[in-house]
């Protein structure tokens, strides 16, 4: 339960701490902090506009994508206290209600009968399908190094006692930043400001939803940060107590915002064709978390 209050009070701040970054980066004063969280609660007051050509589908989609994500965050454990639900083998239990929320989302944009949004569909299905080998390579490494197959005991048992053990955290962290970013719809993958539809991602997909319902799927996209974040801090802070994980908590998810901003604030988004290039390209940096695995373990010959 600590690891679900602390991610729903970080992704309050994430999303705020990257544009604050943005907005620093490029010499403007910017919005504050908080702004992100009063336009989600302005939407949450308003009501929700359903097109005659949509159904059932496109209605429930953003309230099974928000619990799907409030599910999987319930599998994450914080220093030494697991997640709510823990098992063996939840991280792919993880991964996969992820998919569940992202697939409704899918499915609700080609019910509007839109030929944007159903492009904007297609894509974020390829990305994410892209993005799903170097997360199971990465978990399915880090299971390997520590002979366990659910998130509290991986977690638990990864202690970074040696220089080999710090490179493949910093690997995974940067693995991690990189799916946040795409799961996301984040730059250098797609730019969340851009209103051009030829180009959009994320945004052009989720076109027709309105107030409550877009307000849903938008506090599931700060949840989603802060979540990958959660992952990041447990690789570093693993059985540590309370007292000393809940500040590293804060500081590492401060750290990942800061980082995400500068990202988008110097890096140019990529082009369309290029997309599939980078991301099938972090499969390769988890290769090398594996193979470093595998010298840890002395069963590299």
């Amino acid at each position: 339960m600590l690891s679900l209050v602390l991610i729903f009070i970080a992704s309050l701040f994430f999303t705020g701490i990257v544009i604050r970054t943005k907005s620093l980066a490029s010499g403007r004063k910017g919005p504050g902090v908080m702004q992100p969280l009063y336009d989600v609660v302005r939407l949450f007051r308003k009501g929700s506009v359903y097109s005659p050509t949509t159904t059932v589908i496109f209605q429930v989609a953003p309230t099974v994508y928000f619990a799907s994500v409030v599910m999987a965050i319930l599998l994450l454990p914080m220093g030494q206290m697991p997640g709510v639900l823990s098992f063996d083998g939840d991280f792919i239990f993880f991964a996969y209600i992820l998919a569940l929320g992202k697939f409704f989302n899918i499915i609700a944009a080609l019910d509007t009968g839109s030929s944007f949004q159903g492009m904007g569909a297609s894509r974020e299905a390829l990305f994410s399908m892209f993005a799903e080998p170097a997360f199971f390579i990465l978990m399915g490494s880090m299971a390997l190094l520590t002979g366990h197959t659910s998130f509290h005991d991986i977690f638990a048992e990864l202690h970074l006692g040696s220089t080999i053990n710090y490179a493949l955290a910093g690997l995974a962290s940067f693995v991690l930043v990189m799916i946040a970013m795409i799961e996301n719809s984040r730059m250098p993958i797609d730019d969340p400001k851009t209103h051009l539809e030829l180009t959009m991602v994320h945004e052009v997909m989720i076109l027709d939803n309105s107030g409550f319902d877009l307000g849903l799927i938008t506090a599931a996209g700060y949840l989603k940060f802060a979540m990958y974040g959660t992952l990041i801090v447990n690789l570093f802070v693993g059985s540590t107590d309370p007292q000393y994980a809940i500040p590293l908590f804060f500081a590492i998810q401060a750290l990942m915002a800061v980082s995400v901003g500068l990202i988008e604030s110097f890096m140019a988004r990529f082009r369309m064709s290029h997309n599939a290039q980078f991301i099938v390209a972090l499969s390769s940096v988890a290769l090398l978390i594996f193979f470093g695995v595998l010298l840890v373990l002395n069963k590299l010959v």
